[in-house]
């Protein structure tokens, strides 16, 4: 199974998030991620639902996955040649034994920095489209799933897509409403 380091700012997006999770839970791919990434997670979340809530929504997704924690990579963030923000997410993959990381901020991770580890690093369009290509029927009953578990909008796919798209993965969305 694929291991993919999830970066911060595909996380934060709550529908990308929702759908990102749900394909882990259903074993299409293992998340991986650090302290690091998830206290950013947390900090970012709070500026919109409040410390409690963010602490409480990042515990429940650590809970759920346990294993996704690296740890013992920190001292290959010096050595890490990608945007000084971000080193700690490139060695959270190297220690993790990641084939990717999953990141809006494509910019931060030149290839000359992940390539040599032979890291793969892609927006969530990409990683998405490669989901959808690789399990469509699977794809197609988790965000099934994902919708009729919803109490509130978003009460169909096609809003569940326009959700995903604005939170990143708008090609993925337009592919994923094409095939339906």
């Amino acid at each position: 199974m694929q291991r993919v380091v999830l970066d911060t700012c595909v996380l934060y997006p709550n529908y990308l998030r929702d759908t990102l999770l749900r394909l882990a839970e259903a074993e299409l791919y293992e998340p991986l991620w650090s302290a690091g990434i998830l206290d950013e997670l947390t900090r970012n979340i709070a500026e919109r639902i409040g410390d409690l809530k963010a602490k409480n929504l990042v515990a429940a997704m650590a809970g759920a996955f346990p294993e996704s924690m690296v740890t013992g990579y920190e001292a290959l963030i010096s050595v890490m040649t990608n945007d000084h923000k971000d080193r700690h997410v490139l060695a959270a993959a190297i220690g993790g034994h990641a084939h990717a990381v999953v990141t809006l901020n494509l910019k931060d991770f030149p290839a000359a920095s992940s390539d040599p580890y032979g890291i793969e690093v892609l927006d969530p369009d990409e990683f998405l489209l490669d989901m959808l290509d690789l399990a469509p029927a699977e794809m197609v009953m988790v965000l099934r799933k994902q919708v009729a578990d919803y109490r509130r909008e978003p009460r169909d796919l096609h809003g569940l897509l326009d959700r995903i798209g604005t939170g990143g993965a708008s090609q993925f969305a337009a592919e994923f409403r094409r095939r339906l």
